[in-house]
């Protein structure tokens, strides 16, 4: 048995967790935390720590997991790169998932997303559209964020540097920008979409999130992956073998 640990269960994703664990044979409900509560002991406790919070509870939570040597999933957004930085180096004492989306379709399309800019010029321009809920606080989201990387990462095979983001665009596209527009309302879990225009035609590859359970099962998914391994800092790419 695998003994789970989370931090912020008594939040909607936390308990999302807890039932999606009561429903999995090989995992076990180890504890959760909540603010003000002893966080240590949950590492202590636990094989894997999945931690959906926020920014500063997330490197508290990391600094944690390097003391402890446990092995932590973080599905947390809104990280500045100081942030994941500080991540980047907490890895090199205890195995990590860091992740901007859990979802398995989310990070198959990052993946068409990378294989598709690397094939295709500079002449064709990329736009990351995303819609979510009204309280996302966040923008633009850490997924399109995420997708927009794919993209250079893609180009960066192809021509040197893959082109500079723009979020706040005032002025007309210069060639290589990777655009991106937030739309914020209602309930929506999320839709990600990702363009590539050219003259006279274009290609639009997307994902939507229908139901916030496929977050959880995701998570899940990478502790039972990183459970037992050596330290470092992995991504869903590595736990799909994508």
């Amino acid at each position: 048995m695998i003994k789970i640990g989370i931090t912020g269960y008594k939040g909607r994703m936390g308990q999302m967790l807890i039932h999606e664990i009561d429903n999995i044979d090989d995992l076990e409900f180890a504890g959760g935390i909540d603010m003000g509560d002893d966080a240590e002991a949950l590492f202590n406790k636990a094989d894997v720590v999945i931690d959906f919070s926020v920014p500063d509870a997330t490197i508290t939570h990391a600094l944690l997991a390097a003391r402890t040597s446990t092995a932590l999933v973080i599905g947390t957004t809104g990280m500045t790169e100081a942030q994941e930085q500080k991540i980047t180096e907490t890895a090199t004492k205890a195995p990590i998932v860091y992740a901007a989306n859990m979802s398995v379709g989310v990070n198959m399309l990052a993946a068409l997303v990378e294989q598709t800019a690397a094939r295709l010029g500079i002449d064709w321009d990329i736009e990351v559209f995303e819609t979510h809920h009204n309280q996302k606080i966040d923008s633009p989201s850490g997924t399109a964020l995420a997708l927009g990387k794919a993209a250079r990462a893609g180009r960066s095979k192809t021509i040197e540097g893959g082109g500079e983001f723009v979020t706040d665009r005032v002025d007309k596209r210069n060639p290589g920008d990777i655009g991106y527009a937030v739309q914020r309302g209602g309930d929506v879990v999320g839709e990600h979409d990702v363009t590539f225009f050219s003259q006279g035609e274009r290609i639009t590859l997307g994902h939507k999130a229908t139901d916030r359970r496929l977050f959880a099962q995701g998570a899940l998914r990478a502790a039972r992956w990183l459970s037992g391994k050596d330290a470092g800092l992995y991504s869903m790419k590595d736990v799909l073998d994508l």
